[in-house]
């Protein structure tokens, strides 16, 4: 009996675990953009999709892989919201100036294994 209760405990934080690890998939227009990026040569500097939480909403950023070329950080629905650095001044859009102090919860989705 008490082999069954602990087999059934077990089960139950398994299970448990499983649909925690549902809750962090990727939004399917983020697998779509890492298709993209694969499907294009590889960057000068290899390019990376990241996870984090700014201004109380989960965000998804991809850094800039040359030159004056703007990082893009995009909503969980993919929607563009602002280049927080690059272009000519290095500076990006002003849109999320405050970004890369005010992100929290950093999480690598994915970075591109190939190499210049």
């Amino acid at each position: 009996m008490k082999a069954r209760l602990l087999a059934i405990i077990i089960i139950i934080i398994f299970l448990a675990g499983c649909s925690q690890a549902t809750q962090t998939e990727n939004p399917g227009w983020v697998d779509q953009l890492i298709k993209q990026i694969e499907s294009e040569p590889v960057g000068n500097t290899p390019l990376s999709v990241w996870r984090y939480e700014y201004n109380d909403q989960v965000v998804y950023f991809v850094p800039a892989h040359c030159c004056d070329i703007s990082s893009i950080v995009y909503d969980a629905d993919g929607n563009s919201l602002c280049a927080p650095d690059g272009g000519i001044t290095g500076a990006g859009d002003g849109r999320c100036a405050g970004f890369f102090t005010q992100r929290t919860h950093e999480l690598l989705i994915w970075k591109d294994p190939r190499t210049r």
